[in-house]
C-alpha cells in the first residue's frame, strides 16, 4: 500500500503448562515463556508500531509477592525497548543475588515477568493519542486477586458512545469514553458481579474469606462473564484478557472480522493474531494451527484446561479481506497463494489496457508489500506469453526456420525493479511549502531499463487516497517517460470507511468518493449529494437496525470504469507527460482469492454489523457539514 495507512493491532498470548523447572531442564532457561513472548511480537510487528506492551502472571504465590507485572513502550521501537527494559531487570535481579541464577523457585519469587501466563500486544492507534496511556495492555486492579484484570485487543467498537452510556447507568464513573476503557470496565462489572456471587456462595457452603479464594478460582465461570459482557458490543474484535488468579480468555467477534489463531500441546497454550507468527515461534505445521471460530472464546482455566465455548450466536462470516491483500504477513500459506491469485486475475484488465503487447510492456511492483501479488500477475502474464508464442508457430509452421524458432522462444516477459524507496528522506520533509517538491523524491527510479514505445505496468496492493501516487510516484516513473503508465490495484476501489480497526474514518479523504464527487459535477447530478445527507439525517434518529448505508446511492450511476478513469485524472497532474491508466480488482474476484475471508465493506459498502451503516451515515454528514471530527 504506496498511501500510508495507520491500521490494525496484534495480539500474542502464551499460557505454559508445566512448572518452571520443566523448561530449565529441557531448554535452558526458567523464561522460555519471556522468550517466545518475544519472537511472537516481533513477528507481528507488522501489525502495529505506535506502541507494545507485555504483561505476565505468576500463579500460586504466597501473600505479599508481587505476581502481576507490566511493561509497556511508545517508543520508536516499542517492542525492542520493553524487552530491553525487561531483560536490564533480570540482569540486574542476578547482579545483585548471584544465588538465584541455581534455583528457579526463587527466580520466579524474586524476579519480574518471570510466570506462567503472558499476554502481549503490539498498537496502531486508530482512536486517543499515542501516548503511554493509550498502549495495552489496560491493568484494572484489585486486592481480590480474582478480580485483576488485564485486557488487550485488536478492535474498533462502533457504539462505544451506547458503551460509555451503559457502564453510566450500571452507577460507574469511566475515566474516558476511548472503547478499549469502556470494554474492560464492561468486563469488570460482570467480573466483581460473579466473584460476589461467587463468595456468598462459598460462604453458604462454610468456606472462611481465605477458603474462599479457591473456591471462586475453580468456579468463575468466565464464558458466562463474557456473554454477558459482550452482548451489545458492535464491532470487530479479537480480545484477549487475563484475570489475576490464573484464567485467561481471547473472544473474536460474532462476524469473524478479527483473525485470530491458537496452538496447544502438552507444553504450551498459544494465541496470535497470524498463523505464520505461532508456526515459526514453536516450528509448528499449519495444519496444527487453529483459528479461533467466529463469536467463540478461547478460555484457559488456571488449571490449563482448554475450552472453546461459543459465547455470541455467529454471524454471516465477514472476516476482513484487507488482512489478507495487505496487512498480515504474506508468509501466511494461504495468504500467499491468495495474493498470487489477485495478481493473476486483475491480468486479464492489464492485458486489454496494453493491447496484448507483452513484447513491448515493462512490469514491476510498489510498495514492496505488492511483490506476491506481481508475481501471480507474471504468471498470468507467462502463460498469455506462451499462448501468444503457440499461435506464432502454429501461423509459421510452414516456414518455421530454426532461427526464426529460437527468436519466437527467447521473447520472456520483462520483469524490473523501477522504484526503489528512499526510507529517510521522509525524516527531513517538514516544511509545508517544500514539502510536496520532497514528497516527489521518496522513490527512486531505476534509468535505462524502459523504452518510449514501452508500456509500464505497476502493481500495488491497494489505493486508499492516491496522495503518494500523485505526489511522488506517478512523477518518478513520468521520468522513464514510457509509451503510457498502467497503474494496477490488486483489490477493488475503497469506497467506504472501515470502522473495525482500519484508520479510514474519513469519506472526503478517498480517492474514490473523490472521484464520484467529481463524475457528478460534471453531468449536472450534483444534487444528489445534498438528497444523501437528507437521508442520512432522517436516518440518524433510527435505530441500528433499521439503518441503511445511504452514500451508496452516490456511486449507483457510474460504473467501476468510469469511476477508476476518474481517479485516474485526479491523480495525474499537468506535470506528468505519459498517460495513465488505472485498473482496479473486482470484487468478484476478490472473493474468489479469498474465498474463506469475504470481508468487503470498505469496497462495497455492505457493513456486517448494524452499527457500520450508522458509522458510514455519519462520516458522509461530517462531510457535509465540514466536520473534521470521526465518525465512530
Amino acid at each position: 500500500m504506496s498511501d500510508a495507512l495507520k491500521h490494525e493491532c496484534g495480539i500474542a498470548m502464551v499460557r505454559l503448562l508445566k512448572p518452571l523447572e520443566y523448561y530449565k531442564e529441557k531448554y535452558g532457561t526458567a523464561f522460555y515463556g519471556v522468550n517466545k513472548m518475544y519472537l511472537m511480537m516481533e513477528k507481528q510487528h507488522n501489525r502495529g508500531q505506535d506502541g507494545a506492551g507485555f504483561a505476565s502472571i505468576k500463579l500460586d504465590v504466597s501473600p505479599g509477592e508481587r505476581y502481576i507485572s507490566r511493561v509497556r513502550s511508545n517508543q520508536a521501537q516499542p517492542i525492542q525497548d520493553i524487552f530491553s527494559q525487561i531483560n536490564e531487570r533480570i540482569n540486574l535481579e542476578f547482579k545483585n543475588n548471584p544465588e538465584l541464577k541455581n534455583s528457579v523457585e526463587e527466580q520466579k519469587k524474586h524476579i519480574p515477568y518471570i510466570g506462567e501466563l503472558f499476554l502481549g500486544h503490539v498498537r496502531y492507534g486508530t482512536f486517543g493519542l499515542n501516548s503511554i496511556e493509550n498502549v495495552h495492555p489496560f491493568l484494572r486492579q484489585n486486592n481480590w486477586m480474582h478480580r485483576n484484570l488485564i485486557i488487550a485487543g485488536n478492535f474498533n467498537m462502533t457504539n462505544t458512545n451506547d458503551l460509555f452510556d451503559n457502564l453510566i447507568k450500571l452507577g460507574m464513573h469511566p475515566k474516558e469514553k476511548a472503547d478499549t476503557v469502556t470494554v474492560m470496565e464492561r468486563i469488570g462489572h460482570f467480573l466483581d458481579s460473579e466473584v460476589s456471587k461467587l463468595y456468598k456462595k462459598a460462604k453458604t457452603k462454610g468456606f472462611n474469606k481465605q477458603q474462599a479464594s479457591p473456591y471462586i478460582a475453580e468456579n468463575l465461570k468466565v464464558a458466562k462473564i463474557l456473554r454477558k459482557s459482550a452482548s451489545n458490543w458492535d464491532g470487530g474484535y479479537a480480545m484477549a484478557g487475563l484475570l489475576g488468579h490464573g484464567d485467561a480468555f481471547v473472544l473474536r467477534d460474532p462476524a469473524g472480522i478479527r483473525p485470530a489463531y491458537y496452538y496447544q500441546d502438552d507444553e504450551v497454550i498459544v494465541v496470535a493474531s497470524e498463523r505464520p507468527a505461532i508456526q515459526t515461534t514453536f516450528n509448528v505445521p499449519f495444519e496444527s494451527v487453529k483459528e479461533l471460530e467466529p463469536g467463540h472464546a478461547l478460555i484457559i482455566k488456571k488449571n490449563g484446561k482448554l475450552s472453546t465455548p461459543e459465547i455470541l450466536a455467529p454471524l454471516e462470516r465477514k472476516s476482513c479481506s484487507f488482512e489478507r491483500i495487505y496487512f498480515s504477513r504474506g508468509s501466511d500459506a494461504e495468504i500467499y497463494q491468495e495474493r498470487k491469485m489477485l495478481g493473476k486475475l486483475v491480468m486479464p484488465k492489464v492485458l486489454e489496457a496494453i493491447n496484448h503487447d507483452t513484447e513491448n510492456s515493462v512490469f514491476s511492483f510498489i510498495p514492496n508489500t505488492a511483490e506476491t501479488s506481481f508475481y501471480g500477475m507474471l504468471d498470468a502474464a507467462q502463460d498469455e506469453l506462451n499462448k501468444q508464442k503457440n499461435e506464432v508457430i502454429l501461423r509459421e509452421k510452414d516456414n518455421l526456420t530454426a532461427e526464426r524458432l529460437q527468436q519466437i522462444q527467447a521473447h520472456k516477459v520483462r520483469t524490473e525493479k523501477i522504484a526503489i524507496k528512499d526510507v529517510k528522506l521522509r525524516t527531513f520533509i517538514t516544511d509545508d511549502s517544500s514539502r510536496d517538491d520532497l514528497v516527489a523524491h521518496v522513490y527512486d527510479v531505476t534509468y535505462g531499463v524502459v523504452k518510449p514505445e514501452d508500456n509500464l505496468v505497476i502493481i500495488d496492493d491497494s489505493i486508499v487516497r492516491g496522495t503518494t501516487l500523485k505526489k511522488s510516484i506517478l512523477t518518478m516513473l513520468d521520468r522513464l517517460h514510457p509509451k503510457q503508465i498502467v497503474v494496477v490495484s490488486s483489490a477493488p476501489q475503497i469506497r467506504y470507511p472501515d470502522c473495525y480497526g482500519i484508520d479510514m474514518a474519513r469519506l472526503e479523504d478517498l480517492v474514490a468518493f473523490q472521484a464520484a464527487l467529481a463524475l457528478h459535477k460534471e453531468r449536472g447530478t450534483y444534487s444528489v449529494v445534498e438528497e444523501v445527507y437528507s437521508k442520512c439525517i432522517e436516518q440518524s434518529t433510527l435505530k441500528d437496525a433499521e439503518v441503511v448505508n445511504q452514500v451508496k446511492k452516490l456511486y449507483e450511476p457510474f460504473t467501476d470504469e468510469e469511476i477508476s478513469d476518474k481517479i485516474a485524472e485526479i491523480i495525474s497532474s499537468e506535470t506528468i507527460k505519459s498517460p495513465v491508466k488505472l485498473i482496479f480488482q473486482s470484487v468478484d474476484n476478490l472473493h474468489k482469492a479469498c474465498p474463506k475471508n469475504l470481508g468487503d465493506w470498505y469496497f462495497t459498502g455492505d457493513y456486517p454489523t448494524a452499527g457500520g451503516n450508522r458509522v458510514v451515515n455519519r462520516a458522509y454528514i461530517n462531510f457535509y457539514e465540514g466536520n473534521l471530527g470521526r465518525a465512530y
